[in-house]
């Protein structure tokens, strides 16, 4: 309730049945900066959408639950603890009722994977539960409660291409032409968190420098120059994530070796994004990738791409 009005009735009629379709990310750019007092760092952060997506599907329920279905499907949480849930969750207590809802999960996106599966989720389902309970929440008011759900969230609504800063979720547009990737995925996943600490013991007694993104990146971007693109991408989780998991380095050489532009970690790792100049030549890599051993899928995608969308 806000001023004697139930937020239930406002907006357009709900709907039966809402489906989003939302794109996993890749960071051409993760500066990282000294922990914060709060145990953040800062960031700057320059996130591209690219064409491999979720879908979540928000139906009436009696109570909020969670199903999913996909190749990683038996690593998704399905309890409140999945963002998708929590989304709901928040959108709900804003609109001053239940979060009687079920969500369905179509992944594709690899879990765990440093590609922001599970913050596409979160920004679907909220996108999906303000459709399906007819609220018509003003997108400032979304990207708030994004922003409350993690800090790549906000970019998982927006999608394009972005440059993040605070923990990531203050999003300024960039221009960017598109781009082909190859995405390798490994066994199991890597925990952000852990990410985080590793690259805290990697620079612990270091200066580590203010987090920013060079001209030469954004002019790359906005030109759609992948062999200008593929000499400014960096990553400064990458030491850490390759750190705990060492295999990751067969697969960058292997990316490298089958004509890849440029391989790099993408966010906290595990998943390898592998610049290429054409689609020809990311069917080639991702070939080769397949039969190299080392990783255990390959996606190839294109982008930037929207953000959270809701289908008709």
């Amino acid at each position: 309730m806000a001023g004697g009005t139930d937020r239930r009735t406002r907006g357009p009629a709900a709907r039966a049945a809402v489906t989003v379709r939302v794109p996993a990310k890749v960071n051409v750019r993760l500066a990282v900066g000294a922990a914060r007092p709060d145990g953040f760092h800062d960031l700057a952060n320059v996130f591209l959408a690219v064409s491999l997506f979720d879908e979540v599907t928000a139906t009436p329920a009696d109570a909020l639950t969670v199903t999913c279905e996909g190749p990683d499907a038996a690593e998704v949480p399905l309890d409140r603890t999945n963002l998708a849930a929590r989304a709901a969750e928040v959108l709900a207590a804003r609109a001053g009722r239940e979060p009687a809802v079920h969500l369905h999960i179509a992944k594709r996106i690899p879990v765990a994977g440093g590609m922001a599966g599970g913050s596409a989720d979160g920004a679907a389902a909220l996108l999906a539960c303000d459709a399906l309970w007819g609220l018509d929440t003003p997108r400032a008011e979304l990207l708030d409660l994004c922003a409350g759900l993690g800090s790549d969230v906000p970019f998982s609504l927006v999608g394009a291409a972005a440059l993040g800063t605070g923990r990531g979720e203050l999003l300024t547009p960039v221009d960017a032409g598109t781009f082909h990737w190859v995405f390798a995925v490994a066994d199991g996943g890597l925990s952000t968190p852990a990410v985080f600490r590793e690259f805290d013991r990697l620079t612990a007694g270091t200066d580590v420098p203010e987090p920013a993104c060079g001209p030469a990146l954004l002019a790359a971007l906005a030109a759609g120059d992948p062999d200008a693109l593929a000499a400014t991408l960096a990553n400064d989780l990458q030491p850490a994530a390759l750190a705990l998991r060492p295999r990751l380095a067969d697969t960058l050489a292997a990316g490298t070796a089958a004509g890849a532009l440029a391989g790099i970690v993408s966010g906290s790792g595990p998943t390898t994004a592998f610049l290429v100049r054409d689609a020809a030549a990311a069917a080639e890599v991702a070939a080769a990738l397949a039969a190299s051993g080392t990783c255990r899928a390959t996606h190839v995608a294109s982008g930037p791409v929207p953000g959270a969308t809701v289908l008709p």
